[in-house]
């Protein structure tokens, strides 16, 4: 347990890298919160931008490896935003206080997706360089959630909790996979109910990324756990590049919860 966050890189990147916070609407109760590091001079960073469970910590790993490669590189935390709109707003605001014309913007799973509907928000004039989308998605009816999602702020903190902690991985991981679920755990255990609720709006609200306005955006797709996608529609490589044998613990995997899901 916690073993990232006694190890010597977490702790050299919070001892190195301070945290900022910045208030860039009217409203004084929305506070960005950013590790911003490498050359200053550098105009067009890469931005992380985290999933529902994360923090602007969860990064720290790729910040320390980048910044070492001479990136400037700046990991945020978002507000507390209802919309859509107004978290793109706000995020014009942010790259605006910064004096960043352009940005390189990394996100993973609502990250990414409020990465792409930044590019959408801006493309008459451009403030995104490329994305790399991790995880992510660009149309919300894949959670089957737009009908609940504008109850999430009347839900009570540990149900919100117990909605994204089933997201996360199940069954035997490795070790370096069971250290980073505990880490986004904690990560997780951080937020309050009003940053929660906020999150999951934003990520199950009805929308849709609009393909033909971030069709001169440079777009790198990562997806490293959609083993649970394999033989959906969701799926994102063809199941003859998987191996026999993983194919064969997978359909194992799926028709046990199949079982579970039927005992009850």
């Amino acid at each position: 347990m916690e073993e990232i966050k006694v190890s010597p890189d977490y702790n050299w990147f919070r001892s190195t890298v301070p945290l900022k916070r910045v208030i860039v609407d009217d409203d004084d109760s929305k506070v960005w919160s950013l590790y911003d590091a490498g050359p200053k001079n550098i105009r067009c960073p890469i931005i992380f931008l985290p999933p529902v469970s994360g923090t602007a910590e969860v990064f720290f790993q790729q910040v320390l490896a980048l910044t070492g490669w001479g990136y400037r590189v700046i990991s945020l935390q978002y507000p507390i935003y209802w919309d859509l709109i107004e978290f793109c707003d706000g995020f014009r605001k942010l790259l605006d206080h910064l004096q960043l014309d352009k940005v390189h913007l990394f996100g993973a799973s609502l990250g990414g997706f409020l990465a792409q509907k930044f590019a959408e928000y801006t493309h008459k004039s451009p403030r995104v360089h490329s994305l790399v989308l991790c995880n992510s998605f660009s149309d919300t009816s894949i959670f089957n959630h737009t009908w609940t999602a504008n109850s999430f702020w009347l839900m009570p903190a540990f149900m919100l909790k117990k909605i994204v902690l089933g997201n996360f991985a199940k069954g035997p991981v490795d070790t370096k996979m069971a250290d980073a679920i505990d880490f986004m755990v904690d990560r997780l255990e951080s937020l309050n109910q009003s940053e929660l609720a906020s999150r999951l709006t934003l990520n199950c609200q009805n929308s849709y990324v609009e393909p033909h306005k971030i069709k001169d955006v440079t777009v790198t797709i990562i997806d490293i756990h959609l083993r649970q996608f394999h033989g959906t529609r969701y799926a994102a490589i063809s199941s003859d590049m998987v191996s026999a044998e993983e194919l064969e613990v997978q359909e194992s995997h799926l028709s046990c919860n199949q079982d579970s899901e039927d005992e009850r």
